[in-house]
């Protein structure tokens, strides 16, 4: 088992950097739960690029389901990270309905329909980013109302902050997270997009876009302070959607400029010594 959990940490520490550091400011002995949390997480998010093809991205996504309800139970003990999952959710009574929800968001990834309504958008990233949040906070310092409810508009906000940064990616391979309605407010064709073609009015759907992540962001900023103490390394890399909104307001939707490695890890750790600044 001891195994398991390391190889959760290292697949975090290689895939996802921003959660990873956030986790060496939780108490030690949790530290193994969320990489086993975090790890899942990347299994689920990258089943497009694994699997290629939807149907055995469909497929990859039911095993999760069915592990989740202890179907696959010799299978799940050979593979790391459901082995580490199944263990922490035990260990901790984490309710599985949230990470099932979070299954059946990313069935969206494995399609190139596109995203129609904001709403839709929020509601993605609601039960992606935010659920995570949420669980990542119940392994710190159990299930909280107030934790819930700021982990609603954060993970929005980091989610939609990163579906802008990774634009030129999605455009490429002709996935569209940006809402239609917000394409047809200021007459930008999906067409227009694949094809990377930039425009004023495509600058102006990613402004708006802009103003939503600094909505829920706000939101959140509001509520921060109720947070228990010990929740916070879950909020931590919410820490880095401003500055990265502030460097993607000045470019180009086709070329968003990147955070450089240790500016994320120095946000990271002022936000850790002062909380205020998370949604700051």
């Amino acid at each position: 088992m001891q195994d398991a959990f390391a190889y959760c940490a290292e697949l975090v520490r290689t895939a996802d950097r921003d959660r990873f550091l956030s986790s060496l400011f939780a108490p030690a002995q949790h530290r193994a739960a969320l990489h086993a949390l975090y790890a899942f997480n990347v299994e689920v998010a990258r089943v497009r690029e694994v699997a290629r093809e939807p149907l055995p991205g469909e497929i990859r996504l039911q095993w999760w389901s069915e592990v989740l309800r202890g179907e696959r139970a010799e299978e799940a003990r050979a593979n790391p990270v459901a082995s580490a999952l199944l263990t922490v959710i035990e260990r901790y009574r984490l309710a599985s309905a949230k990470l099932t929800a979070l299954i059946d968001a990313r069935c969206f990834d494995l399609y190139d329909d596109p995203m129609a309504r904001l709403t839709d958008l929020e509601a993605y990233a609601s039960k992606t980013s935010s659920a995570l949040i949420a669980l990542a906070a119940q392994l710190l310092a159990s299930e909280n109302e107030v934790t819930e409810t700021v982990a609603n508009p954060a993970g929005i906000a980091y989610a939609i902050a990163g579906l802008v940064r990774a634009f030129p990616l999605h455009a490429a391979r002709r996935q569209l997270y940006v809402p239609l309605e917000l394409l047809e407010r200021h007459g930008v064709e999906p067409q227009d997009i694949f094809a990377g073609k930039s425009s004023k009015n495509l600058r102006a759907v990613f402004a708006d876009l802009q103003d939503v992540v600094r909505r829920h962001l706000l939101a959140a900023h509001q509520q921060i302070a109720a947070l228990p103490d010990a929740a916070l390394p879950a909020f931590l890399p919410v820490a880095l959607v401003r500055p990265s909104l502030d460097r993607l307001a000045r470019c180009d939707p086709f070329a968003p400029a990147e955070l450089s490695p240790w500016r994320r890890q120095w946000l990271i750790w002022r936000a850790a010594r002062n909380p205020a600044r998370i949604a700051g």
